[in-house]
């Protein structure tokens, strides 16, 4: 249950009033409502990397994924597994995702992606061990949209946790699926 009461997104204004005309009935938002136009931000951002980086979705999910995981962050999972299926990811890829970096379910990249995402989230900077090796397969835009990712992620779980934001009872979504046009 919710730490707070959510937001009446009726109530909201500024750029905030705009956002939420656009922005799918999720808990999440309607939590953040509270913090004003920071929900404006907060949406440009997220949607900037789900729907406008070069980088693979399904790396992308992966790394979302593994983040709330590692956070511990049910209703972030919850909600990028279901973006995951969405975009063609197995249950025995998202089960993988779960296991960690070394399970059997990854292809190359993908468990190189694991690996970095996990160092980011345990360590803030990557080590060597885990850099080099990404480098050589991802670009610099993508790795450092890989980057922004985890980051951002890491601050959604957060939030999502501190204020216990709660899974939808009703199925809701985004207006599109990341990843595809």
């Amino acid at each position: 249950m919710a730490r707070i009461p959510y937001f009446d997104t009726t109530k909201a204004q500024g750029r905030a009033a705009k956002a939420y005309q656009k922005l799918p009935k999720l808990n999440i938002f309607r939590m953040l409502g509270h913090s004003g136009e920071l929900v404006d931000g907060f949406n440009r951002m997220g949607s900037q990397i789900l729907y406008f980086t070069k980088l693979d979705p399904v790396l992308r999910e992966i790394a979302i994924i593994r983040v709330g995981v590692l956070s511990r962050a049910s209703y972030e999972v919850h909600q990028h597994e279901r973006i995951g299926r969405q975009l063609g990811m197995s249950d025995a890829l998202i089960a993988a995702i779960h296991e960690g970096p070394d399970s059997a379910g990854f292809s190359n990249i993908q468990k190189l992606v694991m690996r970095f995402t996990d160092d980011v989230v345990a360590n803030v900077r990557a080590s060597d061990a885990t850099w080099a090796p990404l480098t050589e397969v991802l670009p610099h835009q993508e790795m450092q949209e890989l980057t922004l990712t985890i980051g951002f992620y890491m601050m959604v779980s957060r939030f999502l946790e501190t204020f216990d934001v709660d899974i939808e009872q009703e199925p809701a979504g985004l207006n599109r699926i990341p990843g595809r046009s």
